[in-house]
């Protein structure tokens, strides 16, 4: 975290200052998409979104890590661990783990819902034990603690230009959204950990078992089924998108070109997904360098626009004068 950013965002206390520094690494280290979104951002808001993003990467690497030698039962004590101190954070509005310290202080600044938090972990939890899901529906329950409350808890530092209540359902799609464009782009790797978060249904509907999935993993062969299957949830994906798209209108000026870049460069790994043939059992699909730096440029262009209209009046698509909703902050750090 740069002192600039913790200075803007009124987070003075030295330890405070180490917390959310840990989040921001964390971040960078394993959020490379959203992190370069992320710096289009005010500076004062960078601190928030930095703990919120690193804490939720540092529990899932507890469950994921494909590196690590620890049981399920290690696993279940460690996140079990995390939740307890995690309670207590929020309730006390402080921690001796500095990750949890930073998103327990950013949680009090911006009024986040703590069972938002409870939800993400209750996730985490069912990833210790759940390797598949029979339907798009039982998906769906799973991400809602896994993704969909991520972009709610986000919604209260990004601020919005209509009633909070009015954005979530777009904000918690666009969660859903930028998960499923994980699991497409990661089905590879997913297999390696023994999960697939495919729907059964969806893959069944094109004559795709675990047992075909496994087998073109182990092989490095392709199978047609597999590729129709493949772009079935790429079209579900797509669909998600276009649920969430609405909301970015909806987002204080200042935040959109952020969350736009980040809605941008996530869907077109879907692009990048279909130009590499549907490989992901196979290989990871990237998005050219060249392209997520023209994405990016644009979302500095759009972040100056905002900034030279700063002290003037900001009007909505509407046509009406913005009124950013952010909930007021209890003190600064």
């Amino acid at each position: 975290m740069t002192a600039r950013e913790l200075n803007a965002a009124g987070i003075t206390d030295p330890g405070l200052r180490h917390a959310y520094r840990q989040c921001r690494e964390l971040n960078a280290l394993h959020g490379r998409t959203y992190f370069l979104a992320t710096r289009l951002l005010p500076l004062e808001h960078r601190a928030a979104v930095h703990a919120l993003y690193g804490f939720a990467r540092w529990a899932d690497d507890i469950v994921d890590a494909l590196d690590s030698t620890d049981t399920t039962d290690q696993r279940r004590c460690a996140l079990d661990e995390l939740s307890q101190d995690l309670e207590a954070g929020l309730r006390l509005g402080a921690s001796g783990r500095p990750v949890i310290r930073a998103v327990a202080d950013t949680a009090r600044r911006y009024v986040i819902d703590a069972q938002l938090f409870h939800d993400f972990m209750a996730s985490m939890r069912s990833d210790l034990t759940v390797t598949s899901y029979a339907t798009y529906a039982d998906l769906r329950s799973y991400m809602h603690g896994s993704a969909a409350v991520i972009g709610l808890q986000m919604l209260p530092v990004l601020g919005t230009v209509v009633p909070a209540s009015e954005a979530e359902p777009h904000a918690a799609a666009l969660g859903v959204a930028f998960q499923l464009t994980n699991f497409l782009r990661d089905v590879g790797e997913d297999l390696d950990r023994g999960r697939v978060y495919l729907p059964l249904d969806l893959l069944a509907a094109h004559g795709v078992d675990r047992e075909l999935l496994e087998w073109s993993r182990r092989t490095g062969k392709g199978d047609a089924r597999v590729t129709r299957a493949l772009k079935a949830a790429e079209q579900l994906t797509r669909r998600t998108y276009r649920e969430a798209a609405p909301g970015l209108a909806m987002l204080s000026p200042q935040s959109r070109p952020c969350i736009r870049t980040a809605f941008v460069l996530y869907r077109g790994i879907l692009d990048a997904i279909a130009a590499d043939g549907y490989q992901v059992v196979h290989r990871r699909a990237v998005v050219p360098r060249r392209r997520r730096a023209l994405i990016a440029l644009d979302g500095l262009v759009g972040r100056a626009r905002v900034r030279h209209r700063r002290g003037r009046r900001v009007t909505a698509p509407s046509g009406d004068t913005v009124v950013v909703h952010r909930p007021e902050r209890s003190g600064a750090g």
